[in-house]
């Protein structure tokens, strides 16, 4: 492994990034932290040079050369290797491949993303009101009891399935907790459009595109149409067996460190939806207490 053959560097900047970037990874990683041994005489900080590349599986010139920033071929199975020597997590792998002006492997799905607690707490604060943590993909990552509440009807419970389109495309539609589907739906699917041109061919994108085609025949007709937009606040009305009809105004907020994803929020429309989401709130506290 590890082709030491010149290329030329589109980007003057980026190989010197790219060198102050593996010398501060390879300083942060210990012999004992890889199973090594720590050796006597040890003046450099982290592993040695040569270390890594053993580690990784490359040749010591290729990557004394890649840390000197010259301007040399990397494959991503390559870089992939130095990240996990380097104990990369993801975000600073997605560094190391735009520094090495090498584009993320199009087969790669994407990492689970966890909500901590600071963005939990936010949305258990914001309870009456329903909240809820999609990522581009509309998979649930977080919710509210609100929330739930909203959405706690057999048929979904049942599905096991943590992704909202999933759920609004194949539950029956008597059952659906969205009044208005023919015009709710289309801007869900623009939406996951506007998504979807980031990770077009990617396995997890493409399977859940043909697996949600081939179980609802209505999103299928919907996705070839081809329509985008992007995000934005929207007014809609639920419905539920215990209250009745409650109309939302949705917001999506960006969350900094977890990208393409984001906080909905949804506050009622007028005063009726807002006795009616407390009702809700106030059941539930009953079933609990």
């Amino acid at each position: 492994m590890g082709d030491v053959t010149t290329v030329a560097a589109p980007n003057g900047r980026r190989r010197p990034e790219l060198a102050a970037f593996l010398r501060s990874r390879r300083a942060r990683v210990t012999p004992a932290d890889v199973g090594m041994p720590p050796g006597l005489r040890r003046r450099t900080p982290g592993l040695r040079r040569e270390e890594v590349a053993q580690l990784s599986g490359v040749g010591v010139t290729w990557y004394t050369w890649l840390e000197q920033g010259r301007p040399i071929n990397a494959s991503p199975q390559v870089l992939d290797a130095v990240a996990r020597t380097l104990r990369l997590d993801e975000p600073e792998r997605e560094h190391l491949y735009h520094l090495a002006d090498v584009p993320c492997e199009p087969d790669r799905e994407a990492p689970v993303v966890e909500v901590g607690p600071e963005i939990q707490g936010i949305i258990d604060a914001l309870d009456p009101h329903p909240a809820v943590v999609y990522n581009g993909r509309y998979d649930i990552l977080a919710t509210n009891p609100a929330y739930r509440d909203l959405f706690d009807i057999p048929e979904i419970r049942s599905m096991g399935v943590r992704n909202v389109l999933w759920t609004l495309f194949t539950v029956p539609e008597p059952s659906c907790p969205v009044l208005f589907r023919e015009k709710e739906l289309p801007v869900m699917v623009a939406t996951l459009r506007s998504e979807y041109g980031r990770h077009a061919g990617e396995p997890a994108w493409e399977s859940f595109i043909a697996k949600l085609s081939e179980a609802s025949p209505y999103f299928a007709r919907l996705w070839k149409t081809g329509d985008v937009v992007p995000p934005g606040p929207r007014v809609k009305t639920f419905r539920h067996p215990a209250v009745g009809e409650i109309r939302m105004t949705s917001v999506s907020l960006s969350i900094n460190g977890m990208p393409e994803c984001r906080i909905v929020t949804y506050t009622p429309n007028d005063a009726e939806s807002g006795a009616r989401t407390a009702t809700l709130r106030e059941m539930r506290e009953k079933i609990w207490a």
